[in-house]
């Protein structure tokens, strides 16, 4: 950390501000993928059972009683020798991964149970050490470079300190194992915050061990994307420095490795319906947004990415839970896209390391529409507006404007508003087509309305959502992105 006294970027508000701009890789790949896979996922319930299961009449807490017996004696600890990865094999992960289109994979490499899935160098509770006894996280790096992709992680690890605290707890058949102090490496010191956001004004040693961990994470396994679950930590007395010294430093190692600030790095802004700082600093500018299972309800100034998980309840692997199909997954696609936005879309892996065939049956078919239909996703920039109604949105790229439908318009007519209310006038437009063929489309002008007739039906390789393709006489992307 020394070489960061001298660098570019300093850990101030003003300096990653300054710096901080999402590369041009990130706004053009629109699309990456990551996962939740741990010690929660022995359980097969939710990745909140580390919390859960110490809350006395939480149904997790009746559940593992019930299945693994009284926390005193069988506590999360013991749920670590019984993830086994048994099956895993990231080459073939990364392949149902890039087959899926995705641009970018940047798995879960710590939740708020504070266990590591690389060989930390500060923590011995990690997934070398015990438990699968791999690096799993240096394993997927590999796999995801190879496969030419973007590598990074998402990091869950500030709040664990007072998230996991409910190890502390009792009830009548005694204090659960987080009481012992011989796991309290593991378990945190004692404390009476049990929030399940940001502890309110952590220790010291618990902030210093944070910094060690996610530097030890950026140093040796040079993510290009790196995710806080939250803003900027710590609050209290730390005054959120910590947090500011690792982005600062992460931004320095992006430059040191490729002469630029190349990497992207994700913040939430969640303060308006947690409270204040309940996640952390949140300011526009220092690092790119991220909004959690939620699109956005107009066009965003800036590339943005929203977090959405294939499974309609929880992150992790949940044979009972219920998935999203693919009409909803490539409809959110289309929507986030068309309003300067990436889809990072969360995968459950069973313990084994694998994937349920229904997961990676909907990850081949959102491949599939995008390997016909990409040319409307990847490297485009919104239009001036990012849709009409509720099943029309907008990309642009180059000459073209491209009109995604998400449902067929009965009729066969399609009739838009265009107005631009960033220029004079429209481009000229040559002709319209259907992406999939080159087929002309009988279309009408009148101002700024433009209608368009169909074919009968929707060309095949279209299914879940349709491009039409107007072709203009110059650029369609509006200025203020030129």
């Amino acid at each position: 950390m020394s070489s960061d006294r001298a660098a570019a970027v300093k850990p101030t508000i003003q300096s990653l501000g300054t710096h901080y701009s999402a590369p041009q890789w990130f706004r053009d790949a629109k699309f990456g993928i990551y996962m939740h896979w741990g010690v929660y996922s022995t359980v097969g319930r939710a990745e909140w059972y580390g919390r859960h299961m110490y809350i006395p009449g939480h149904e997790d807490n009746a559940h593992h009683i019930k299945t693994y017996g009284h926390p005193s004696t069988f506590g999360y600890k013991d749920l670590i020798p019984l993830w086994k990865a048994e099956r895993f094999d990231p080459e073939a992960m990364l392949d149902v991964i890039k087959r899926a289109g995705a641009k970018y994979f940047s798995p879960c490499a710590v939740h708020h149970d504070n266990f590591d899935l690389w060989d930390s160098r500060h923590h011995k509770w990690n997934a070398a050490n015990m438990g699968p006894k791999q690096d799993l996280i240096g394993m997927l790096k590999d796999a995801t470079i190879a496969a030419g992709l973007r590598w990074g992680v998402t990091t869950h690890l500030a709040r664990s300190y007072s998230w996991f605290n409910t190890n502390k707890n009792s009830d009548e058949g005694g204090p659960y194992d987080g009481n012992d102090p011989a796991y309290q490496d593991y378990y945190h010191s004692p404390s009476d915050d049990q929030s399940a956001w940001h502890p309110a004004d952590p220790p010291k040693q618990w902030r210093d061990q944070w910094k060690a961990r996610i530097c030890d994470l950026i140093d040796r396994y040079e993510p290009d994307v790196l995710y806080f679950d939250g803003a900027i930590p710590f609050r209290g007395e730390d005054e959120f420095r910590t947090g500011m010294e690792v982005m600062a430093h992460y931004y320095n190692r992006s430059i040191a490795r490729h002469g630029k600030l190349d990497s992207v790095m994700f913040l939430k802004d969640i303060d308006e319906y947690m409270g204040a700082f309940s996640h952390g600093l949140y300011v526009n500018n220092v690092a790119s947004l991220d909004l959690e299972q939620s699109g956005a309800n107009r066009l965003i100034y800036r590339p943005w990415q929203t977090d959405f998980t294939v499974v309609k309840s929880g992150w992790s692997y949940n044979p009972d839970a219920e998935l999203y199909d693919v009409d909803e997954l490539i409809h959110l696609l289309v929507d986030v896209v068309s309003k300067y936005g990436c889809l990072l879309l969360n995968i459950p892996p069973m313990p084994s390391g694998e994937l349920e065939q229904r997961v990676v049956d909907r990850l081949a078919e959102i491949g599939s529409w995008l390997a016909t239909n990409g040319e409307a996703i990847y490297g485009t920039r919104p239009f001036s507006v990012f849709g009409q109604g509720e099943d029309v949105r907008f990309t642009t790229k180059d000459k073209a404007l491209n009109i995604i439908l998400l449902n067929w318009p009965a009729g066969g007519k399609l009739t838009l508003d265009l107005k631009d209310p960033w220029r004079d006038a429209l481009p000229g437009i040559e002709g319209v087509t259907m992406l999939t063929g080159e087929q002309a489309l009988p279309f009408t002008q009148n101002g700024a309305e433009l209608t368009i007739t169909l074919p009968a039906s929707p060309p095949k390789g279209q299914e879940h959502a349709f491009v039409v393709q107007v072709h203009c006489d110059r650029n369609t992307t509006p200025d203020w992105l030129n």
